[in-house]
């Protein structure tokens, strides 16, 4: 995927205003709208120019991708054919609308780059949209929903937690210039919660007018990349490394639970790669909890000393035949 370069786009540099960019989007449109223009391939310049103005011209959605860019292997204005966003580059970003945001925006419009970035964020039923308070005036409008994505560790889903969170979103100021903003929350996690769904903060959203509630806050959960350990809806899959002699000989080994207990698990003798063991009612709590399986892979033991070193050379005399590659045609 190519990394999208929409101040390059617009023709305006990183720090722009909005007016600015208000500016640059139109001298565009006027230049490349195919109902009109006469330069070629009108159709495709205009969707590319559409999509820069989307992000660019959305004070949130900009300082999003203002953060990705200096992340990006060649910084904002690169990342090349190869790039992909981090895992769960966007936690912590606050945007208007509830998770599912504004409606009426067809993905064929827009690049591979902006759908991955922004098109959860850009399409669905817009619950979130402000509205009228029931039996108010037009100037009596109920706050617009906010929502974000956040990261937890995987425990949490366990136990439950009382976690501090920033939230990061943006402004413009007097002058159209953007201004990034951070609050912090104190949030209750619920035991049980799962990956993908949603923590809704009542009255945390933007603020109502004339006398109107505010909107509410959606916190759409993601787990925190774990080597150990990652979570399919309530079922979680661990990785558990054990010794060649375990998982020849099988035997009885402990084991620490991403819930945090110790368990003795009991190895099979001739243990094959891509098979699980699996612990019934050990993943994600819930009223049906999900499973634990734990994925068993072989670690080798280093040979740094003279003593190991002769107990491999040991081992290789014990099987002349042995021939690792024989399934490979070796």
């Amino acid at each position: 995927m190519e990394f999208k370069d929409y101040y390059k786009t617009l023709g305006v540099a990183k720090d722009a205003t909005a007016d600015e960019i208000k500016k640059a989007y139109r001298k565009l449109a006027r230049k490349y709208h195919p109902d009109v223009s006469k330069e070629p391939e009108a159709a495709a310049r205009m969707a590319e120019v559409n999509e820069a103005n989307t992000v660019l011209s959305d004070p949130e959605k900009r300082a999003a991708y203002d953060q990705l860019g200096r992340s990006a292997p060649h910084g904002a204005g690169g990342g090349g054919q190869g790039f992909r966003p981090p895992p769960n580059w966007d936690a912590g970003f606050e945007f208007t609308g509830a998770p599912d945001g504004a409606e009426g925006m067809d993905s064929a419009q827009f690049s591979e780059f902006f759908e991955e970035l922004f098109g959860r964020a850009a399409r669905g039923q817009g619950h979130g949209r402000a509205h009228r308070a029931g039996g108010g005036t037009a100037r009596e409008q109920r706050g617009s929903d906010h929502h974000a994505r956040i990261e937890l560790d995987l425990q949490d889903a366990y136990h439950g937690a009382e976690r501090t969170l920033s939230l990061r979103g943006a402004r413009l100021d007097a002058q159209g210039h953007l201004v990034n903003e951070e609050r912090q929350l104190q949030v209750s996690i619920p035991k049980g919660v799962r990956e993908g769904q949603l923590i809704r903060l009542a009255g945390q959203g933007a603020p109502g007018l004339g006398g109107a509630p505010a909107g509410d806050l959606f916190l759409e959960v993601q787990f925190k990349p774990d080597s150990r350990w990652r979570a399919e809806d309530r079922d979680v899959y661990q990785s558990v490394p054990v010794a060649p002699w375990e998982a020849e000989l099988g035997g009885a080994i402990q084991v620490t639970t991403p819930g945090g207990a110790t368990v003795e698990v009991t190895v099979p003798a001739r243990w094959k790669s891509g098979r699980k063991l699996r612990l019934k009612e050990r993943g994600i709590p819930a009223a049906t909890p999900g499973d634990l399986y734990l994925e068993l892979h072989v670690a080798l033991p280093p040979a740094t000393t003279e003593a190991e070193k002769q107990a491999w050379r040991a081992l290789a005399q014990a099987y002349p035949s042995f021939n690792p590659r024989r399934t490979q045609g070796g």
